[in-house]
């Protein structure tokens, strides 16, 4: 009898990674869930790494040496990455990344001030579940700021639920999964419930970004995103001095602008993906305001999938694919099969453990 005929089918991934055989490992939850505030971000001239990068920043700036995001993978090298963005028809701005203070802002150092949670992965991320709570009323940023700022070294820290945004249960649960169906063949799955007690709106807008790497390499060029003929589904590329071009294609993803406008900060690194756009985000708050439906679920001309509830208790599905290969040439695959498959680890324990 074979090895493999006693192994599970996480097991077998395994296998196939350390023998190189398939790159199970090649996409994977590798964006930070936090990248301002970091000292690898640091160049201002005297060394002040928290106030150089803070959170405010992070909507207009490109990172240098890596990215953040919501429920956020990449590919090992970050090259290429995918994540969430939310709008709950209330805030000033998108939330495309967890907010939080820097060391000098919080009373006890560096402090996300949001309730998120990393729930499961395999070892080979061929499964991958991310919940995220997101306030249907604005969110207390300035609150947060102002109300920490008061307090000393010695005083308890001002918490988010402390501002009293999650009362009466008025938030979104929002759960994002990811099952791979080949190494390079992602589905997606993001699901939000309204645990409100009223009807309540949420703009899911998945996202595709290139993390900026030409313009400090010289000899790079940006990586292009673009619209494909099949409805709901565009394409990206990359090209390297190094190495050969790369390409992929998503279904049903709406690509963020590749000349962004820096309003906030015109000294700042422009990237397909330098933080929120201005324009981008004004856009959907007219769009957001001025839009009723009373379907569950529409779709406007950008692409986002727009989540309208009826009631309270209600939730609402999108479904989504990465992958390397021609869409047209994949066969069809259920994020419930592969989702079944990833987790089958589950029923007796590894043999062996990941490098």
């Amino acid at each position: 009898m074979h090895l493999e005929d006693d192994m599970n089918a996480e097991e077998k991934r395994l296998e196939e990674s350390r023998s190189r055989k398939t790159h199970w490992k090649r996409w994977g939850p590798y964006v930070s869930d936090r990248a301002w505030g970091t000292v690898r971000e640091d160049y201002s001239a005297t060394g002040e790494a928290w106030e150089y990068f803070p959170h405010d920043h992070a909507r207009s700036r490109a990172y240098r040496w890596n990215e953040d995001g919501l429920a956020a993978i990449c590919d090992r090298h970050q090259c290429i990455c995918f994540g969430l963005a939310l709008w709950n028809d209330n805030d000033p701005i998108l939330k495309e990344r967890l907010f939080g203070l820097t060391g000098n802002e919080g009373n006890h150092g560096e402090d996300v001030k949001e309730y998120y949670f990393h729930l499961d992965s395999t070892p080979t991320h061929s499964y991958m579940k991310f919940l995220y709570k997101y306030p249907q009323r604005a969110f207390p940023m300035d609150n947060c700021w102002r109300k920490t700022g008061r307090r000393s070294k010695e005083d308890p820290e001002f918490e988010l639920l402390d501002t009293g945004v999650f009362n009466e249960n008025r938030y979104f649960d929002v759960v994002v999964e990811y099952a791979k169906a080949a190494s390079e063949d992602i589905l997606i799955r993001i699901t939000a419930h309204n645990r409100g007690p009223e009807a309540a709106r949420v703009h899911v807008i998945p996202t595709i970004w290139f993390r900026n790497t030409w313009s400090w390499n010289q000899g790079q060029t940006k990586p292009i995103v673009k619209k494909v003929d099949v409805p709901g589904k565009i394409s990206t590329s990359r090209s390297s001095i190094r190495k050969p071009a790369s390409s992929g294609s998503i279904a049903r993803m709406p690509p963020r602008p590749s000349s962004p406008k820096m309003k906030r900060m015109p000294s700042a690194s422009t990237g397909i993906r330098a933080g929120l756009r201005q324009g981008r985000h004004q856009r959907l708050h007219r769009r957001g305001k001025q839009r009723c439906c009373e379907s569950r679920t529409i779709r406007d001309e950008g692409g986002r999938a727009l989540f309208l509830y009826g009631s309270g208790g209600r939730s609402a599905t999108i479904k989504l694919r990465l992958s390397k290969e021609n869409p047209a040439a994949r066969r069809t695959h259920s994020i419930a099969n592969s989702t079944a498959s990833s987790c089958c680890a589950r029923k007796k324990p590894m043999s062996s453990t990941p490098r």
